[in-house]
């Protein structure tokens, strides 16, 4: 069993509680983690016995980009969901990050995680 680990993909997206989020847009991060079983891929040395990473990527990307939703809790469970029927993971971690949520004096980011296993 292996990890393999997509991390600080971004995104620009329409997610949002507040109308100017779904108005303006903005940036979010997703990291996604996926467990499962790469002996095959190591011996062989072929992507066609692996996860490919540039798949799991675009299945990302057509949920961040797709319709828009109100909760980051909405976002992450649809890539964990989306991750988990399109690849042999045994186990998906997701997180996304809202980089500026509006919330006034406050510098950091707001982040979901969500856990998917077989």
């Amino acid at each position: 069993m292996g990890i393999l680990r997509l991390k600080n993909m971004t995104f620009f997206g329409h997610h949002g509680v507040c109308p100017e989020e779904r108005e303006l847009g903005q940036r979010f991060e997703v990291d996604v983690e996926m467990a499962y079983e790469m002996a095959r891929a190591a011996a062989s040395d072929r992507v066609g016995d692996a996860i490919n990473y540039q798949t799991v990527y675009e299945a990302v990307q057509s949920v961040m980009t797709g319709e828009p939703v109100h909760l980051l809790e909405a976002l992450a469970s649809r890539i964990a969901e989306t991750v988990m029927k399109r690849f042999p993971a045994q186990r998906a971690v997701v997180r996304v990050r809202k980089m500026h949520p509006p919330i006034p004096g406050f510098t950091g980011y707001a982040e979901v995680e969500v856990v998917r296993e077989r």
